[in-house]
């Protein structure tokens, strides 16, 4: 958790530098580490943390519109990047219409509606049945060969098998 949280510039590390897009953002105010934040990184969670009351459109719309996206636009993007995840069909449902694999994808275009290079995706399938997660992990796997870095945390050893490049931490320690 530790390690996300600075890799997502939500903590600072102790000591030692982070450059992300050749900028140093450990002296970064707060501000900057938001925009910073909201311009090249995007979160897919194993909880999926979208918002009940909106509906998938909306819910993949919100990181656009605190980047004050012009309106025409945004729902241009919405509607491509629900596609790409395959819910073209679904963009008017609330999360409680939506199963695990649904709110899973729409997490997933949420994150990737601002074009970030780098997704971290905290136990993305943990939520999930077999067959859903293997999905998500095809669309993930999916945006990697696009060129966006994915940077996945699991504690399931057969999604681990399936990274190209995989770091242990054991007891704190990265082996």
């Amino acid at each position: 958790s530790t390690l996300l949280n600075i890799v997502a510039l939500l903590d600072r590390p102790s000591s030692g530098r982070y450059v992300l897009n050749d900028i140093d953002v450990i002296q970064r105010s707060d501000d900057e580490l938001a925009r910073i934040r909201r311009e090249n990184i995007g979160f897919v969670f194993q909880f999926f943390h979208v918002i009940p009351r909106l509906t998938a459109a909306e819910n993949v719309e919100m990181p656009m519109i605190l980047a004050g996206i012009n309106p025409k636009e945004r729902k241009q993007r919405v509607l491509e990047a629900l596609a790409a995840v395959s819910l073209q069909d679904r963009i008017h449902h609330k999360p409680n219409q939506l199963s695990g694999g649904q709110l899973q994808r729409v997490a997933i275009a949420r994150a990737m509606i601002m074009r970030p290079e780098v997704v971290l995706a905290d136990e993305p399938t943990g939520n999930l049945d077999s067959k859903a997660g293997l999905e998500i992990m095809e669309l993930l796997e999916n945006l990697n060969r696009q060129g966006v870095t994915l940077i996945m945390i699991t504690h399931d050893q057969v999604l681990g098998s399936r990274a190209p490049r995989r770091i242990r931490i054991v007891d704190g320690q990265i082996e």
